[in-house]
């Protein structure tokens, strides 16, 4: 599905985006000035943020830039990593003016406050906070960095997705730091040809910087994976985490589309689903999120499953366990199961074909 569009630009929960959470986060927080690094598939995302108004970003002072690699008389190199992204942006950090740089990855779902977490970090004079989150037993945290902290909160161990994890605490790849030493840092990191922020900054500079973990308790999930991205979309069917997004304040913002409410016709059926607005349905739905946009057939059942933007379901097909990718075209009478887990439905769409 990544082959589409980056991470970051996956539709989640209905009617949003995988960056919205993050955007909202630092418009709710107050940020107003923020930078986007976007480098892979990256015309979804840059379709996307093309007007900064609806997080509201759209302001005389500050606002949302977005960033993608380009070719310069010293650097014709892609972003090979966190560190090097910054590096090769870095005008626009010594060109600003605020002392603090919060720095998040656009493919978490959470809500939180930046200012408590900048709080936080100056009340333990820390040279780097750390947003960390103890998981629940059973969760694959060995794909994550894995911090190990001391009593007073500073992260004695920080191991880099490890085979073997000594601690659920992982590290949610949100940090906050003082823009001077961040500026500094990656000129050390360019002149050593280092480019990964995790590697050749937090786990380098562990015993010689003071670096804290802030730990969240509240929602938080990372949708770097096919499984993860089926169960966050999934975890929206559950009203306290509907409520907990959409209902309570701060509210997370996203680009709006002027279309119609969704439309249920005769004989169609609808139980424990999110329907997005632009849909059509003609058929049975259970435990779904159908995005916008998509037109469900007659006698069509779908079960367990995520439809994606602008879908065209022919009738009596039978989805279950899939994710359907968008702009797809099911014909009449298809069927698709996942058996051993989630499968990907992948379908010419010929309603744009010549």
């Amino acid at each position: 599905m990544s082959q589409k569009r980056a991470i970051c630009a996956m539709p989640i929960a209905g009617s949003y985006r995988s960056i919205d959470f993050t955007l909202s986060n630092m418009s709710n927080s107050h940020i107003q000035k923020v930078a986007v690094f976007t480098q892979y598939n990256a015309r979804s995302l840059n379709e996307h943020l093309n007007s900064s108004k609806w997080w509201d970003f759209g302001r005389k002072q500050g606002g949302l830039f977005v960033f993608t690699p380009a070719v310069t008389a010293d650097n014709s190199n892609w972003y090979r990593g966190t560190a090097d992204a910054i590096y090769q942006n870095l005008h626009f950090l010594k060109a600003s003016h605020e002392p603090y740089v919060v720095i998040a990855s656009g493919d978490g779902v959470y809500k939180l406050d930046f200012g408590r977490v900048l709080e936080y970090h100056i009340q333990k004079k820390a040279d780097i906070t750390v947003v960390c989150r103890d998981m629940e037993p059973g969760c694959n945290v060995e794909r994550f960095g894995t911090i190990h902290m001391n009593e007073e909160s500073r992260i004695e161990e920080f191991e880099e997705k490890p085979i073997q994890a000594k601690t659920n605490t992982i590290s949610c790849g949100i940090y906050v730091i003082r823009r001077r030493l961040l500026i500094e840092m990656m000129e050390k990191c360019a002149e050593e040809d280092r480019y990964d922020f995790v590697r050749d900054v937090l786990i380098r500079y562990k015993d010689l910087k003071r670096i804290y973990g802030y730990k969240i308790k509240d929602y938080w999930r990372n949708i770097a994976s096919v499984e993860d991205y089926f169960s966050t979309n999934m975890d929206f069917l559950k009203a306290e985490v509907r409520d907990y997004f959409f209902k309570q304040y701060p509210d997370i913002y996203s680009k709006v589309d002027d279309l119609p409410p969704a439309k249920y016709n005769v004989g169609a059926s609808i139980r424990n689903s999110l329907i997005s607005s632009g849909c059509i349905v003609n058929g049975v739905v259970e435990n779904s999120v159908v995005f916008k946009k998509s037109y469900i057939g007659n006698n069509c059942v779908i079960k367990n499953s995520i439809i994606l933007n602008d879908v065209y379901i022919g009738d009596n097909s039978y989805i279950e366990n899939c994710i359907v990718e968008s702009r797809d075209t099911i014909r009449a009478n298809s069927r698709f199961v996942g058996e051993d887990g989630i499968r990907i439905v992948l379908e010419r769409n010929e309603r744009y074909m010549l």
